[in-house]
């Protein structure tokens, strides 16, 4: 998960893990940076939950880092945000497996998850 929010990461790390009862292990990155420095170091998710509104590096601008290399491509990408506005949820949906607003009740964040996983595998 890759939100500068750390709240939000302690939010969706703790109810995702204990609602999905150790199933899913939610990685935190605080930054665009931050993730791309977890990927560089080998620690590759089976999805990206993607904040988009993020100082340095904005969600779209990591996106296209992910996509870029032939690494990290095809690691699906859901965007989970606070941006409500049309342009960006259409963007959101186009370019990712899922666009998602804030906030989410967690039995719905862990239905599209799954929805995300099983279309991609």
């Amino acid at each position: 998960m890759v939100d500068d929010e750390s709240d939000q990461i302690f939010t969706v790390k703790t109810a995702l893990e204990s609602f999905t009862n150790g199933e899913y292990e939610i990685v935190p990155a605080n930054s665009g940076q931050q993730c791309l420095d977890l990927l560089n170091n080998n620690i590759i998710p089976d999805l990206i939950l993607l904040d988009i509104m993020m100082p340095q590096m904005s969600g779209w601008e990591l996106f296209d880092k992910l996509k870029d290399n032939p690494e990290w491509k095809d690691i699906p990408i859901v965007f989970l945000t606070a941006r409500t506005d049309r342009i960006a949820e259409n963007a959101g949906e186009f370019l990712g497996e899922d666009y998602i607003e804030k906030p989410i009740e967690m039995d719905e964040l862990k239905r599209r998850i799954e929805k995300v996983l099983a279309s991609c595998s």
